[in-house]
């Protein structure tokens, strides 16, 4: 059974700048292939996505092939650093826009998103990690993914130091656990929906 992966990192800086989500992202989806999985990386802010909540916004708006990549994939890993707190802005608008699949039914009247999973990953030198875990695991949730059991793999710094994960000499066992972790219960769960999805609405 073919199961493909697509993670989207929310980094605020473009390619080909250095970025520490990206490297998460990258041993995230280096776990998944040890499993079988293919997987591919998206930088969100290499492209054009506009505000909104719907599928297309219109003349210019990238965020359409994103879309279609990730209705392609069985696994979403959403990569985002930790910002005053929160997840970035362009993290938050990436889920903006999926929110445009509480719209979006199938021929069953499923929300087109089901029998998809979600993973987290998130960096950062600040505190803030599992609440920006919550924040995502909720709203990817409300967006229609199904949330694996410890499906999130973070790396915080000591708050108020300047370290970065990527200037790391080597990336802590635990984090390396946790990244494992995630990849072994994402597959499993998305082999478990793609055998058997959710049901549709009868009076659809």
């Amino acid at each position: 059974m073919a199961i493909t992966a697509l993670a989207i990192n929310c980094t605020l800086k473009q390619s080909p700048a250095s970025s520490s989500c990206d490297l998460l992202l990258r041993q995230s989806l280096a776990e998944l292939e040890k499993l079988g999985v293919k997987g591919e990386l998206v930088r969100a802010a290499d492209h054009t996505i506009k505000p909104g909540v719907t599928s297309d916004e219109g003349d210019g708006d990238e965020w359409p092939a994103i879309r279609a990549r990730v209705l392609a994939a069985d696994i979403l890993i959403l990569g985002t650093p930790i910002w005053l707190g929160h997840q970035s802005s362009i993290c938050q608008r990436v889920l903006e826009r999926l929110n445009a699949f509480l719209g979006e039914m199938d021929d069953q009247g499923r929300m087109v998103s089901y029998g998809r999973v979600a993973g987290v990953a998130v960096v950062g030198n600040e505190d803030g990690a599992h609440h920006v875990c919550a924040e995502l695991f909720q709203g990817l949730n409300d967006c229609g993914f199904t949330i694996p059991a410890n499906s999130c793999t973070y790396w915080v710094g000591e708050a108020m130091h300047g370290t970065d994960f990527k200037e790391l000499n080597e990336t802590p066992e635990k984090v390396v656990q946790t990244t494992a972790a995630m990849a072994r219960n994402c597959l499993h769960l998305a082999r478990l929906l793609k055998e058997s999805q959710y049901p549709g609405d009868p009076d659809a």
